[in-house]
């Protein structure tokens, strides 16, 4: 019985092993399956009736002469599955009447804060090309974006108007969520500033709420010249084109949100040493907002974060993300010896360092 016992055992680990490696095989359906509720705009369709609808009513209002509903059942029925609308039938019977969820709240493209934009550019056909390059860069080394496109991302990007527009709405959208969250927590972070530089700041939304919040901030928004010849203008910004491998703008601080992740050790440090160049010694000061990594964490984002490592591995020129440890040994060999991390409700984290 011992040896019938054991042999059950290792058979139901063998049959929990073979699940997982199927759902792991196919957790690029619910990317799709997001891609397509974004795509379809189901989420703003409910939204836009102010209570949970039919199939047939969201079918309706789907941007076609004849949408197919077989489909769009199927496709809802995995996205209820995996608990981003509702489904309930109504107390007096009827049709089965699909809601929103707090998951689902991020899909809406009108919504004050929204990931919509970034679905649509994490799931475009040239981003996830990279991803069947790394067999390839374990062999061979290399870039995962060069060996999919023979040019690196920012290259594309700036030879490709209607991909830069797909980044920049990406990078824009997630700007305002870090943005909201790094207001809410470093509330007296920005209050001894007299002008800021976000650095690598795409369309400037980010800076552009800084100063909006600071009114005594003049606020700089410096990134490549294709980037910032699309931005908007801002109250009490100012658009600048340039390199920050070669210099950046002199300022009281330096902002940095999701910069440092795209480079490697050595191309950190540059921009880093350009950015001490940058600021006084003893008053000066750089934010950053990227990530901490935590191979044993807990936390909601834990798992996100990790594979926002493998996201660098796929579009960036050796990013990555970083421990504690390998924030500590960049920002001393940057000139940044002294540092401290801020916790915020987000994916990212503030780290505040002083060149002193």
């Amino acid at each position: 019985m011992v040896g019938g016992t054991q042999n059950d055992d290792e058979a139901e680990l063998m049959l929990q092993g073979q699940a997982e490696i199927w759902g792991h095989m196919l957790a690029f359906a619910d990317s799709m399956a997001l891609k397509c509720a974004v795509e379809l705009r189901i989420a703003d369709i409910i939204h836009s009736h102010g209570r949970p609808i039919t199939l047939s009513q969201i079918a309706t209002c789907i941007d076609s002469p004849s949408p197919d509903i077989v489909y769009l059942a199927r496709i809802m029925r995995f996205l209820v599955h995996a608990k981003i609308f509702t489904a309930a039938a109504p107390p007096g019977g009827g049709e089965t009447l699909y809601g929103l969820t707090p998951a689902s709240k991020w899909l809406l493209r009108d919504g004050e804060l929204s990931l919509a934009p970034m679905i649509i550019m994490e799931n475009h056909p040239s981003l996830t090309a990279p991803w069947h390059c790394f067999a390839a860069c374990v062999k061979e080394g290399g870039i995962a974006f060069e060996k999919a496109h023979n040019r690196q991302i920012w290259d594309f990007a700036s030879g490709n108007p209607e991909f830069n527009k797909i980044f920049n709405e990406a990078m824009a959208c997630t700007a305002k969520i870090s943005i909201k969250a790094v207001m809410a927590a470093y509330k007296d972070g920005f209050g001894r500033i007299g002008s800021l530089v976000d650095v690598g700041g795409g369309t400037g939304g980010a800076v552009a709420e800084v100063v909006k919040a600071y009114p005594h901030i003049k606020g700089v928004n410096f990134d490549l010249p294709h980037v910032v010849a699309t931005a908007p203008a801002y109250d009490g910004v100012s658009h600048v084109g340039g390199d920050m491998f070669e210099s950046i703008p002199c300022a009281d601080a330096i902002f940095m949100k999701w910069i440092l992740h795209d480079w490697n050790d050595e191309d950190c440090i540059k921009i880093l040493k350009n950015c001490r160049k940058a600021i006084l010694e003893k008053t000066g000061k750089i934010i950053i907002v990227d990530a901490v990594i935590r191979p044993d964490g807990d936390d909601p984002f834990d798992k996100t974060r990790m594979v926002f490592d493998l996201v660098m591995m796929a579009h960036a020129s050796h990013g990555k993300e970083r421990t504690e440890i390998e924030w500590k040994r960049l920002l001393e060999e940057g000139g940044f010896p002294r540092y401290r991390i801020i916790q915020i409700p987000n994916l990212q984290v503030i780290i505040e360092a002083y060149p002193v």
